[in-house]
């Protein structure tokens, strides 16, 4: 009897252990970290496979000769900062990079206060028309923008003209088109800055400004003590995504400019394709576009330490 009943125990524990799987994977599938992971997992092979791979593909790129067949390590690295030229296009990148985004910054905090303003049904009206230049696809408001400033047909020469004024080389003066370029990146990206600020002014409670205005606060010392405070984590995010976005900015130098006149308006992503592809060197180019990738590193460490840092005192 005995053995007949540890037989049958033997036979019943497997089909017990057999059950009991369901249940635990089915619990493992409920929680919220495995549902998250598994709706993010897309995403993840997306980045991994557009963004990952080709960075460390680039990176091996940018460690071979010209011809990529020998491995030279940092040697384009050393020989683009012994190129003036290349010196040139640093200082070209973090001056457009850093007006362009300054510029941004100030009109789209200005804009985004006075719609914080404006009524309802018309805010709404408003708000999607100045939302306009960012919604319009980048390359085809630049190829405007390059028919307004083109020296045969331009449109602002013709209103210049209608004064008394002679035709202005907008694109053919070196620090005319750098005007030029930022001036356009500062039209296309301002309106992202108004619809972030916007939301975040609306974020604010109106407690605070009510409170101040009791202890007899002026709108200036309001927006210094009260406004910016509570912004400061929005503007900091916003001012480093925009600031990466401008670095890698391509289309509108490209298209009006092509960093000419004499090498005056490159930028690294336009640099980056004259060398890489038009001059046929593309480890070279990669390493270029790399250039991007330390002074990005820098800025991200000095936003983001920030920004963890008031969260941990607003926390604490």
């Amino acid at each position: 009897m005995a053995d007949g009943t540890t037989i049958q125990a033997a036979a019943i524990a497997p089909e017990r252990l057999t059950r009991g799987r369901p249940g635990s994977v089915h619990r493992f599938m409920q929680r919220r970290s495995t549902i998250a992971f598994i709706m993010a997992l897309p995403l993840m092979v997306l980045v991994g496979g557009l963004v990952v791979y080709p960075a460390f593909y680039a990176l091996g790129l940018a460690m071979l000769n010209k011809r990529m067949t020998q491995f030279v390590g940092l040697g384009n690295f050393a020989f683009l900062l012994k190129r003036n030229t290349f010196q040139l296009v640093i200082f070209q990148s973090c001056l457009f990079a850093i007006t362009a985004v300054v510029f941004k910054a100030l009109l789209g905090f200005i804009i985004a206060h006075l719609m914080h303003n404006v009524p309802g049904k018309n805010q709404r009206i408003w708000r999607g028309l100045l939302l306009v230049p960012w919604v319009i696809p980048l390359s085809l408001s630049t190829l405007s923008w390059w028919w307004m400033f083109d020296p045969s047909y331009s449109a602002f020469n013709w209103l210049l003209n209608q004064f008394g004024f002679q035709n202005v080389p907008w694109l053919g003066v070196p620090w005319i088109a750098r005007f030029c370029t930022i001036a356009v990146n500062v039209w296309f990206g301002t309106p992202f800055f108004m619809i972030m600020y916007l939301a975040a002014l609306k974020s604010v409670p109106e407690q605070l400004y009510e409170a101040a205005a009791i202890d007899g606060a002026t709108a200036v010392q309001k927006l210094f003590f009260v406004t910016l405070p509570m912004m400061r984590n929005i503007i900091a995010i916003t001012v480093l995504f925009s600031l990466i976005v401008t670095f890698a900015d391509f289309d509108i130098v490209r298209i009006l400019t092509s960093g000419g006149p004499q090498d005056m308006t490159h930028v690294f992503a336009t640099y980056a394709f004259s060398v890489g592809i038009q001059s046929g060197d593309i480890p070279l180019g990669a390493s270029v576009s790399l250039f991007m990738l330390p002074i990005l590193g820098v800025g991200a460490y000095v936003v983001l330490r920030g920004v963890m840092r008031r969260s941990r005192e607003v926390a604490a």
